[in-house]
């Protein structure tokens, strides 16, 4: 197993990213101990905000919604896949599970031994987050989703999404052509670039912060996780993914505790999704939910502060 690290220096003097590095060493089945990194910023003895990111970003996604929570009294916990970021880097694609994934950010969660926690979650952030709630419900006080998904292909999702993506009958499936050109390209194309995808959807953003963004990746080498992720959508009911989707959501289907939705206005890929958890999580059933208007998919880079207002809002009113 070939492990890389990406060199400090290219972290340095990212805008609006000042963080100091903070490591907790995490294990999955079959693969040796890896280091993952996190921001921790904030009264270190206040209630603890959980950001998870998705994919092609790290951390560096929440820069603007960090600062109004933290200036609410909240300790922020934003880590950064292993994969992505500050964290190690396997170098074969295949040894990165869906599986695994969630065993590495179960490992920072218990591993820091986080409690009464609000889990945000946004793209994978979702599946990962809410499944490792699934395992460790106790740790978890409140989630706010935005937009994400789970992996079900669950037939009943017919006609509830945008972008479908569930069963249909006993041997079959439903997905847009947009999800599924997606997917090949990034199984296809000679380079991964995120910069690229954030400011298509998101731009145009500066220069220097698109740079940001490709920081973690000084070349090819580096980017197994990143193209890895996208070859684990659950495509079929059959995928080990939709299997840990369903679970999850067996889960949440009993979940009282609070559960907010704030997706934007502006992102296909997951609409339809916030009426899903809305109507299935009892605990969403009672919330004032909040919908992001002007903003894509990648809505801390276009409303970061109001999405930092609406988890600072959420946590003090639960």
């Amino acid at each position: 197993m070939n492990v890389l690290r990406t060199p400090d220096e290219r972290f340095a003097g990212l805008p609006g990213f000042d963080h100091e590095p903070h490591y907790v060493e995490v294990t999955a089945r079959g693969v040796d101990p890896l280091r993952m990194h996190y921001v921790d910023a904030g009264p270190p003895d206040a209630p603890v905000v959980l950001l998870l990111h998705g994919q092609p970003t790290w951390s560096y996604l929440y820069r603007t919604v960090i600062p109004v929570l933290t200036a609410a009294g909240l300790r922020v916990v934003a880590p950064d896949n292993v994969g992505y970021g500050r964290s190690d880097k396997l170098t074969e694609p295949t040894d990165y599970t869906f599986a695994r994934h969630v065993e590495w950010l179960t490992g920072l969660v218990t591993g820091l031994d986080l409690r009464d926690v609000t889990l945000v979650v946004q793209d994978w952030g979702g599946p990962l987050g809410l499944s490792v709630l699934a395992r460790h419900p106790d740790r978890f006080a409140r989630v706010v989703a935005t937009n994400t998904i789970l992996h079900t292909c669950d037939p009943a999702l017919a006609g509830l999404l945008a972008w479908p993506h569930h069963g249909v009958g006993d041997d079959q499936v439903l997905h847009a052509e947009t999800l599924l050109d997606y997917v090949s390209y990034y199984q296809r194309a000679p380079d991964i670039t995120p910069s690229f995808f954030v400011d298509a959807v998101a731009g145009p953003l500066d220069p220097a912060v698109l740079a940001a963004y490709d920081a973690p990746f000084p070349d090819r080498s580096y980017t197994a996780g990143l193209r890895q992720m996208i070859a684990l959508v659950p495509l079929t009911r059959n995928d080990p993914g939709a299997a840990i989707g369903r679970a999850t959501m067996a889960v949440l289907e009993q979940w009282e505790r609070p559960f907010l939705t704030a997706y934007s206005d502006g992102d296909p890929a997951t609409r339809g999704w916030e009426t899903v958890f809305r109507t299935r999580v009892p605990g969403a059933r009672d919330v004032t939910h909040h919908e992001i208007r002007g903003a894509g998919h990648f809505v801390q880079e276009q409303r970061g502060e109001e999405l930092g207002e609406v988890v600072a809002r959420f946590v003090a009113a639960t």
